[in-house]
């Protein structure tokens, strides 16, 4: 639930991949109560509970589903959705 909570509080701005509610996004992705998560970088058009920089790239597993959000430069941000076997 906590993992949940932080996501909820996570929006994206900028070039590439944004969202108003990174949680949603997880959601979407088939993830319902993701088990780990690792956020690290600093991205001025990331916020956090309404405040910039937050992360710059994320990644969350459940199980064998990884859901990851990363880069900025040129190409912007990108996300990736897996399921490993």
């Amino acid at each position: 639930m906590q993992i949940q909570n932080m996501l909820k509080a996570i929006v994206l701005t900028g070039k590439g991949f944004t969202t108003d509610c990174l949680l949603a996004d997880v959601f979407e992705a088939g993830m319902s109560y993701p088990d780990y998560f690792k956020a690290m970088g600093e991205d001025p058009t990331a916020y956090y509970e309404g405040k910039a920089p937050a992360w710059e790239s994320y990644h969350l597993r459940q199980g064998k589903k990884v859901f990851m959000v990363y880069g900025m430069g040129q190409r912007g941000r990108r996300v990736q959705f897996t399921e490993t076997p």
